[in-house]
């Protein structure tokens, strides 16, 4: 059933959610996707370092959740590193930089991994060409432990509201292109990636590529541990109560999805400061950078207590966007410069781990 928007806020505002939540306990006590989640408790946990490096990174943030790693084991010590171009987001990320992003965060966090068991990840990046793999890794005796490497299992892409207070953010500059807490351009951000997220829901084509990736309460995650996990009390309650559905998501005229609008409005305006990562070129080889950089800043974001989520609809290369990138980029690059992640710092409630595919579901056979 698809509400209609007056129905759909009379009803939540009415207290009918809070009714669904309350005879729904019992229903949402066992909803938790544990199967799905148990990646961040079994990391670590194989004999091979590779592997185990492995199982370490595939906790990595990536857009939309798509986990496009792949990777194949050689001899003893080496392995070949893979984008799964199947899972290519050809709406919202046609040229395929942000997905190249994430495999630099990736392997950011392989290599993490490998030195806290004592190795040096040796890479080299896209042996073959474009068309090969992302990178050769060979694994040598003498990595250094890297600090950052104990907020992993912590770290969350965090996207409730945040609260309205400066985070001490000195440790997070020498990280970051920008660490942005001008009152005027901080409000210029939120105006800017605002806009750019509403862009994003009311084109046909970008708002119905995530909808697709929409993954409704445990069933579907436990099946597809990828994609946009919708969990939680609140949100079961909306399910068992029938008010929230693919259906509904996808209706710009529904109930449903003005109030997605609403809540996603409301915390994206609740940040108190951007951190900006930005490249003198766009090669892939400096969008690979850009994933090392902002992985390893929303570490050391982790390790101060700080909650971090990426807003970059702005930088997306599709032709809805155009005018908000061009934006963008005269705000927060030098001429040439690109900007490669924008992102919300601040305080907020501690959230949930995203669902991850089981490492072995990752394996290529030799």
């Amino acid at each position: 059933m698809t509400l209609p928007r007056r129905k759909m806020i009379a009803l939540t505002g009415g207290g009918v959610v809070l009714a669904a939540a309350a005879a729904a306990g019992g229903f949402v006590a066992t909803r938790s996707p544990d199967t799905a989640l148990a990646p961040w408790q079994t990391a670590g946990r194989y004999d091979d370092p590779r592997l185990a490096a492995l199982s370490w990174a595939i906790l990595a943030p990536n857009p939309h959740n798509r986990q496009p790693w792949m990777a194949q084991l050689r001899g003893s010590d080496e392995l070949l590193i893979w984008r799964d171009g199947s899972l290519n987001l050809p709406e919202t990320d046609p040229f395929d930089r942000q997905l190249t992003i994430g495999m630099g965060c990736f392997l950011e966090v392989f290599r993490q991994a490998a030195a806290q068991l004592g190795f040096a990840a040796k890479p080299v990046l896209f042996p073959d060409g474009g068309d090969g793999p992302v990178a050769r890794i060979r694994l040598e005796p003498g990595g250094r432990p890297d600090p950052l490497f104990a907020q992993v299992p912590a770290r969350r892409t965090n996207r409730n509201a945040y609260e309205d207070r400066l985070p001490p953010l000195d440790a997070l500059r020498p990280l970051a292109s920008a660490v942005i807490t001008e009152a005027s351009k901080v409000a210029a951000l939120r105006t800017l990636t605002w806009e750019a997220m509403r862009i994003e829901m009311a084109t046909p084509r970008t708002h119905l590529e995530s909808v697709r990736m929409m993954r409704f309460g445990k069933r579907e995650i436990e099946a597809s541990p990828d994609g946009i996990a919708l969990r939680g009390p609140v949100l079961e309650a909306l399910m068992a109560a029938g008010l929230l559905t693919r259906k509904g998501q996808a209706d710009p005229a529904s109930g449903e999805y003005a109030q997605a609008l609403a809540m996603l409005k409301s915390a994206m305006l609740a940040t108190p400061a951007y951190a900006v990562i930005t490249t003198r070129g766009n090669s892939r080889r400096d969008q690979i950078e850009a994933g090392r950089r902002w992985v390893r800043l929303h570490l050391a974001a982790t390790g101060q207590g700080l909650a971090m989520q990426p807003v970059s609809q702005a930088l997306q290369e599709y032709p809805e966007q155009a005018d908000l990138y061009a934006k963008a980029r005269k705000l927060l690059a030098s001429p040439g410069e690109t900007v490669q992640m924008l992102g919300r710092v601040g305080y907020a409630p501690r959230a949930a781990p995203s669902p991850r595919w089981p490492l072995e579901t990752r394996l290529i056979d030799a």
